[in-house]
């Protein structure tokens, strides 16, 4: 993980000079150069890795960079991408900072340059909070994505699944910061490089030309910038790999696993052709409303950091959709006397952006609810009612082919065929992703990692209106109305309606806050819908390359979970297809992976809840 305190001081301790530019106090560094930073930028870090003549014809750049700082490197390389790169070409940045600056102290260094402002504005609009962890920041407008890794520069590069192209050795003086000059750093730069990759930085320290000579690099000094008599720049002597064409790719399912993946795959430049056996919404993406909450862990820290990044992801996905989110902040009230210490714990982790996780006593959760309670709880601001409708309609092609079921897949030259029941070849491409839910498992063959089915049926009423909440059952808003529920039986694949479940539904919500029960029960008739989720033993989901299986994806076992983990994944599933850098730290790649093993012990399902 990044940082093993649970609170970490991840402040630069920025000071301000007489002239405006910042300056470190934590490493007594300057973050550029006072005559001309921009012109610094351009000429120690673009020029020297031979921008733009090295992305020339390529369909796919990446560029690496240690020391984030202010941002400039990356808003020079964004300007000149923009203005030089093949049309449809995508550019890819992985940068790393373990001191980030909050966005008005980055607003405020950057506006030194005007002339940038159009780049400028659209980083400083998507700048992260200052959290550990991977955070993925969309540049649509320049055809760039950019991951930035908040933490140590050694876990960042360990954690990272990329190949850089260039690299941008920006940290602050070997003397002042030795640990980002590293041999074990230099180690990770060169495993992580591309042939031919192109690497440039202000310092001519002998450790690092040394270094870089002993993994590989031509390094050779170069004329500095301003006062800096010299530079360096290296070479790794290999040709540079040519980029691949962009495959094929089909997708199997039209929920929110397979909405997700549309989105993320047009992201990269491709266009996927989605297969759906009913309609949009089908299985447990048709409620009227959803819930985007994370799993809350306090011992696992990956699993934590997971749903932190994954929430994170949903939120800034969500809310550019109009009418996505329903309601903000979802109130998770305790369910046995141990919830109160485990709800401090997961508070205090530094995962979270400061206020967005606070435990809450009952008075101030019956002030939140309107209603007595006798428990306090969490509340999780940064969780959210979703409306599923609006966000399938936002990502999902027109082109959605419906109506028939994918029987099983057929391998063929150059990729797959997906084949109906009556034998017919519904397409032919060069991936496929299998996203279809409970469904997946029939598609995904019997060696494939084990899913299980539960069935859960969720009722709703117009009406009632009440803030997000959830216990043993959950409550939240339609825009219309209250939707609450859900049963949870393992094993149980019919999706028919049952009037018991909607009893046992209400009664659910009647032990917990029956006030809102007794309005549901005078609001008239209750309308009800269930669906089958998939889950995996170890209840976290399936995300990446079917075991054994070339060009075969998976996406499910999403379980309860599935409106929070299922866009961040699908960024993660669409950079394997895509041979990209992923989102997800290897860590929790690893978590996710399909061909990992999985504990044979039966689990508790905590939140199972949820809506499914």
């Amino acid at each position: 993980m990044p940082h093993d305190d649970p609170t970490p001081d991840l402040s630069p301790r920025l000071i301000w000079a007489e002239d405006g530019s910042p300056r470190s106090g934590r490493f007594d560094d300057v973050y550029f150069s006072k005559q001309d930073g921009l012109a610094e930028s351009r000429a120690v870090f673009l020029a020297g890795c031979g921008l733009p003549e090295a992305w020339a014809g390529r369909s796919h750049f990446t560029v690496g960079e240690l020391g984030f700082g202010t941002g400039l490197n990356i808003a020079a390389l964004l300007d000149l991408w923009q203005r030089t790169a093949p049309p449809t070409a995508r550019l890819h940045i992985f940068s790393v900072e373990g001191f980030p600056l909050q966005v008005g102290e980055a607003r405020r260094a950057l506006a030194a340059w005007p002339d940038l402002d159009h780049v400028t504005t659209a980083l400083l609009d998507a700048w992260p909070e200052a959290t550990p962890g991977f955070h993925r920041l969309d540049l649509p407008a320049f055809r760039a994505t950019l991951d930035l890794a908040v933490g140590e520069v050694g876990w960042a590069l360990d954690a990272w699944s990329g190949q850089a192209d260039a690299w941008f050795l920006d940290g602050f003086s070997p003397a002042t910061n030795p640990d980002m000059w590293s041999p074990a750093v230099l180690d990770a730069i060169a495993a992580r490089s591309a042939p031919g990759a192109r690497l440039a930085t202000f310092t001519v320290a002998g450790s690092v030309r040394r270094g870089l000579s002993e993994r590989g690099f031509a390094v050779s000094k170069r004329p500095g910038h301003g006062r800096k008599r010299e530079r360096l720049e290296a070479i790794l002597p290999a040709a540079a790999s040519p980029t691949a064409s962009l495959p094929s790719v089909g997708v199997i399912g039209a929920g929110i696993a397979g909405a997700a993946l549309v989105r993320a795959l047009a992201a990269l430049g491709v266009a996927a052709t989605v297969v759906e056996s009913t309609g949009v919404g089908a299985g447990g993406s048709g409620f009227p409303a959803a819930l985007a909450t994370p799993r809350l862990d306090a011992g696992d820290p990956v699993i934590a950091a997971l749903g932190a990044q994954a929430l994170s992801r949903a939120d800034c996905l969500y809310s550019a959709i109009p009418g996505a989110v329903l309601a903000r902040g979802v109130l998770q009230l305790e369910q046995a006397a141990r919830d109160s210490r485990r709800f401090a714990r997961v508070a205090d982790q530094s995962l979270w952006p400061i206020g967005t996780m606070t435990p809450v006593s009952a008075e101030a959760a019956t002030a939140r609810l309107g209603e007595a309670v006798a428990t306090g709880g969490l509340d999780m601001a940064t969780a959210m009612a979703v409306a599923p409708a609006q966000i399938l309609a936002a990502w999902l092609p027109e082109t959605l082919r419906t109506g028939t079921a994918v029987q099983r897949l057929e391998r063929v030259d150059g990729g797959w065929e997906l084949i109906a029941a009556n034998g017919r070849t519904l397409m032919t491409v060069e991936r496929v992703i299998i996203a279809a839910g409970w469904g997946s498992a029939a598609l995904a063959g019997p060696d494939a990692p084990a899913l299980a089915p539960v069935r859960g049926q969720a009722s709703w009423v117009d009406g009632p209106a009440i803030p997000p909440v959830a216990w043993g059952g959950y409550a939240i808003p339609t825009g219309k109305g209250v939707l609450f529920g859900a049963t949870h039986d393992r094993g149980d694949t019919d999706t028919g309606i049952r009037d018991g479940d909607n009893d046992r539904n209400l009664a659910t919500l009647g032990a917990r806050l029956p006030a809102l029960a007794g309005q549901i029960v005078a609001a008239g008739p209750v309308r009800a819908r269930a669906a089958v989720r998939a889950t995996t033993p170890d209840r976290l989901p399936l995300a990446g390359a079917l075991p054994g299986v070339d060009g075969v994806y998976l996406l499910t076992g999403l379980g309860s979970r599935a409106f929070s983990l299922a866009p961040l994944l699908a960024d993660h599933v669409a950079s394997q297809v895509l041979g990209r850098p992923s989102p997800l730290p290897a860590a929790a790649a690893a978590r996710v992976d399909p061909a990992r093993p999985f504990r044979t012990r039966p689990l508790a399902e905590p939140g199972a809840n949820a809506v499914v």
